[in-house]
């Protein structure tokens, strides 16, 4: 066997098994290089999604930006202006390139996601304002404009799937607030179907966070250092996403049939809308102690999403092990799991709430240096950046 052929051989295992698999990166050198199209034609990957960390580490580089750098210096353009249209810019490019994936899937797939603002978390007008400017400037039927799923951001995902635009929710903890996203968007189907919108048009992923929640509750339960609390290490995270899954399968049914729809999205998929996938984000360890493709191999059911970064990408492609659904079975399991978790003195609604803050607070921050990069760079240029 070739490395190529085994390459392809535990991609194709998951795609098979009915997940899709997307980039977790972006950067106009993976573009202009041909890296991304290359993994689309390689790698089996069939979408991209985005992040301030990851525009701030791309942009903030200056790798393949400072032709455009140079000309927004000229225009004399602000900061927050010239990395909208450094982020835009790629995004749209990233966007032509999979929309061979995008027309073959019926736009399930092809989808290359941009988050708006971070700073507008707790503002819902000016987050519905912002997806719909992004929607504009990238003007491409692929993009899905990301929304945290705060507490401002449930109202304004539903203005935004009501608008029909595409929409990637991000940020889920919670299986409390993944239930508010789901209700969100069949609200937000509800509205475009007022409208007399094509829902058929319209899609949604909901993306869960999956290791930041072990990289939370092992801390504590290696503070605790009792056995119990040892063994019950690494489970918490893929309890957490196999009961998102669940909670998917009693809304929007599950694959075989087995679980109908709920009664509010049958009559919705009747007038041709989609289900929101679930995406399983966050997806490389934290803990080199763990496998690296834990939460690849753990996590294969069908009609779910995994965003990768391209060190878990290469990781699942070499040693990957897919052998069918690792999901739907484990829900009895995943129950007790969080359980135990909670009779240890742990409380899960206490963590989910600090990582949903501490993950706003990561991408406010690394936009910010972003910001602070850019600026520097129109500055050195000759321009008062403000």
């Amino acid at each position: 066997m070739t490395e190529a052929t085994a390459t392809a051989g535990a991609l194709e295992r998951l795609s098979a098994e009915g997940v899709s698999i997307w980039l977790d990166d972006l950067s106009r050198r993976r573009i202009d290089s041909g890296n991304l199209a290359g993994l689309v034609e390689h790698q089996h990957v069939v979408g991209v999604t985005t992040n301030p960390s990851i525009f701030q580490a791309a942009i903030g580089s200056g790798d393949g930006y400072e032709e455009q750098l140079a000309d927004l210096a000229v225009r004399g353009v602000s900061v927050d202006e010239a990395v909208r249209m450094m982020t835009t810019a790629d995004v749209r490019a990233a966007a032509d390139v999979l929309r061979p994936v995008y027309e073959a899937t019926g736009g399930r797939d092809g989808r290359v996601s941009i988050e708006v603002d971070p700073r507008l978390a707790d503002a819902t007008a000016a987050t519905v304002a912002e997806a719909r400017q992004l929607a504009w400037l990238v003007d491409r039927p692929n993009a899905m404009i990301k929304i945290p799923a705060t507490r401002a951001g449930l109202p304004a995902i539903t203005e935004v799937v009501g608008a029909g635009i595409s929409v990637n929710v991000t940020l889920i903890f919670s299986l409390e607030r993944y239930r508010e996203v789901m209700d969100a968007y069949l609200a937000g189907l509800e509205k475009a179907r007022a409208a007399g919108r094509d829902l058929s048009s319209i899609h949604s992923v909901a993306s869960f966070f999956v290791s930041r929640v072990d990289a939370e509750i092992d801390k504590r339960l290696t503070l605790l250092g009792t056995e119990e609390a040892r063994a019950l290490k690494g489970r918490a995270a893929l309890a957490n996403a196999r009961l998102a899954y669940a909670a998917y399968e009693q809304v929007f049914g599950s694959a075989d049939g087995g679980t109908p729809a709920g009664e509010r999205f049958a009559a919705l998929a009747g007038a041709g809308a989609n289900a929101q996938r679930p995406l399983w984000a966050s997806t490389g360890v934290k803990d080199p102690a763990y496998k690296d493709t834990l939460y690849v191999d753990e996590l294969v059911a069908p009609g779910t999403v995994n965003t990768m970064p391209e060190g878990t990408l290469n990781a699942a492609a070499d040693h990957g092990v897919v052998t069918g659904d690792t999901v739907t079975g484990g829900y009895e399991r995943a129950r007790a799991d969080l359980a135990a978790v909670e009779r240890l003195g742990i409380s899960y609604d206490e963590v989910v709430r600090q990582l949903e803050e501490e993950g706003v607070a990561k991408f406010e921050t690394a936009w910010q240096d972003l910001l602070d990069a850019v600026a520097k760079s129109l500055n050195s240029k000759g321009v008062d950046a403000e």
